[in-house]
């Protein structure tokens, strides 16, 4: 199981290969949300998005024999092009498992990044477990899961560690850190790190309406899946229910799950590249979503938002601004700055 022990030393593999991304405000988002708000700009990680943590720890955790065979992955795009620049980084193969109707820009940057892609039609019942396993047993690969994987988790909860500090350095010591959650990965390492590291903050999922499978089963006190498989543009996070390993992480340690619409989710997204000059997906601006528009369900006079990736297509960019480019334009426009340090 993953530890704070593991994460450390996913951060120290970590180190010299990952970004410290920044911890971002803008005084109209703090006016919008009615506290201030310090949003975590992932989506500036390598490959877009904070899958590359959880990838490069679990990559260059493998034993060397063993990770010079190559790695496969099951994703519809940010855990894909991790894994993939992740083993390229180390010099080994990567097999990546991808719905034929992943976003076209996610199945590019993956082969971009030197992975074999193999599409599948999910819609039409194809089951990638299946075809993954043909591949891992025919090439001797090693699986590395989106989610459920102790390492992965491990490298995710590096950004946990940085949230606390630069929490610490913006004298931010109690604060819901409001993380984008589909298998829970992300929201289970951060809650790990903050655990040690900053009790005083605590992390809360934020999903898509009609895909709250998180935020349902940490009410119901057990694992509920979602109804449908598709059907929410945050695609990143649409996952059928909350990971085998991650679920009792996040009893334990979260929050009450927050929930947004679609609508919200772009509305968060022309508010980011407007204010805070960054371009977020869907999926990844869920949680800047609930900061901003579910005040009353978070306490306290500071939020920290995780937005966990930008690898968006650029017609639903463009959708975004198209609906709410005038989002907040009455205020002058400023550029982004990190939390101040204390």
């Amino acid at each position: 199981m993953t530890s704070i022990a593991l994460i450390e030393a996913a951060a120290a593999r970590l180190a010299g290969h990952v970004r410290r991304t920044p911890l971002l405000s803008s005084p109209l988002l703090d006016a919008l949300a009615g506290r201030r708000v310090l949003v975590k700009a992932e989506c500036l990680q390598h490959t877009g998005s904070f899958k590359f943590r959880g990838a490069w720890s679990a990559v260059s955790a493998l034993d060397p024999a063993l990770r010079a065979k190559g790695v496969i992955a099951f994703s519809s795009g940010n855990h894909a092009q991790g894994v993939a620049l992740a083993a390229r980084r180390h010099g080994v193969p990567a097999v990546i498992v991808m719905p034929a109707d992943a976003p076209a820009p996610k199945i590019a940057n993956t082969r971009a990044h030197g992975a074999e892609v193999v599409l599948y039609d999910r819609a039409g019942g194809e089951e990638r477990e299946a075809i993954g396993a043909r591949l891992a047993a025919e090439r001797g690969l090693t699986l590395i899961r989106p989610y459920d994987e102790p390492q992965v988790i491990a490298g995710q909860g590096s950004c946990g560690l940085e949230i606390a500090a630069q929490a610490a350095e913006a004298g931010v010591t109690a604060a819901d850190v409001l993380v984008c959650c589909g298998g829970g990965g992300l929201t289970a390492g951060i809650a790990l790190a903050l655990e040690a590291r900053a009790p005083g903050l605590r992390a809360r999922p934020a999903e898509p309406a009609g895909f709250d499978d998180t935020a349902r089963s940490l009410a119901a006190g057990r694992p509920v899946r979602n109804a449908a498989a598709s059907g929410s543009i945050c695609d990143a996070i649409l996952t059928p229910e909350p990971g085998r390993i991650t679920f009792p992480v996040l009893q334990r340690l979260c929050g009450p799950g927050l929930v947004v619409t679609d609508d919200e989710a772009l509305r968060a997204m022309a508010l980011a590249v407007l204010h805070l000059k960054i371009v977020l997906e869907p999926g990844g601006a869920v949680a800047l979503a609930a900061a901003l528009f579910r005040p009353g369900a978070i306490a306290g006079d500071a939020v920290i938002a995780v937005a966990s990736g930008g690898n968006v297509e650029p017609a639903i960019l463009a959708e975004a601004l198209g609906r709410h480019g005038r989002a907040g334009s009455e205020a002058p426009s400023e550029a982004p700055s990190e939390a101040p340090v204390g």
